[in-house]
């Protein structure tokens, strides 16, 4: 069965989610829209899609070898992945490494700093309040996530965080902050807390170790260009981009 015939269950900035073939299953597709600012810059970027599912799938296997569950299954083909059906915790997870971003505005400091120790944030996921920042306070205060389900993310960002920065540095990259989500799986009347959406260039800051080159979604934010050459140049240096057809600016070709 075809996305195309399968009912839509959700439709995000750069995913959409189909029914799955079984039950406990979705079908995740990944897009080439890219958007910046709350979805207010908006393009299509040819060959995004493909890259990040093929990203995603080796650093979602790769942490469910060392024990990281997450919802990952298999990918289905080049936009496509089977993955678990969760109830997605409505929390952006942030680690900082470096000071980047949003951080280097809010407190004034420069871009590149390395920071004492990471350092671990949450955002509301709302688009209409553009996700603001809150506390563990707000947290448990309006019931997103309890207390135990807190400490389980923290550990895990911990954990994901230490082998990315491991994985990443071994190919000349410096894993500066990226952004993760969580979701409830269920099993009868419990549920525990898995690592759900995606990880690659969209949702992590990736620079060159060397010459502190952008080889990520900043570099569509800032309009910097070569967005697709960058997304490329990571999955490169990771060993996955021989399985997948050539990505070039304008198109995929085999």
């Amino acid at each position: 069965m075809t996305t195309k015939s399968r009912k839509k269950i959700y439709e995000g900035k750069a995913k959409i989610l189909y029914e799955g073939p079984e039950p406990g299953t979705l079908v995740q597709y990944f897009k080439d829209d890219a958007t910046a600012f709350n979805a207010q810059k908006k393009a299509v970027l040819d060959g995004k899609g493909v890259i990040n599912n093929r990203i995603s799938e080796f650093v979602m296997t790769k942490l469910n070898n060392i024990g990281v569950q997450n919802h990952f299954i298999k990918r289905l083909n080049l936009r496509e992945q089977l993955i678990r059906e969760v109830e997605i915790i409505p929390l952006e997870v942030v680690c900082r490494n470096v000071v980047a971003g949003s951080m280097a505005k809010r407190f004034g400091l420069p871009e590149g700093q390395q920071l004492p120790r990471s350092i671990i944030e949450f955002y509301y996921k709302n688009d209409a309040l553009e996700d603001p920042m809150v506390t563990e306070e707000h947290v448990t205060a309006f019931n997103w996530a309890n207390t135990q389900e807190i400490d389980e993310i923290l550990a895990m960002t911990l954990r994901v965080n230490d082998f990315l920065s491991g994985m990443f540095a071994a190919v000349g990259i410096t894993l500066v902050d990226f952004k993760i989500e969580y979701g409830r799986l269920f099993e009868g009347e419990f549920s525990r807390v898995i690592l759900a959406d995606e990880i690659s260039p969209d949702s992590c800051r990736l620079w060159d170790a060397q010459t502190g080159d952008k080889l990520d979604k900043d570099r569509f934010r800032r309009d910097l260009g070569n967005v697709i050459e960058s997304y490329a140049e990571v999955a490169k240096r990771l060993g996955i981009m021989g399985d997948m057809p050539k990505v070039i600016e304008g198109g995929i070709t085999s």
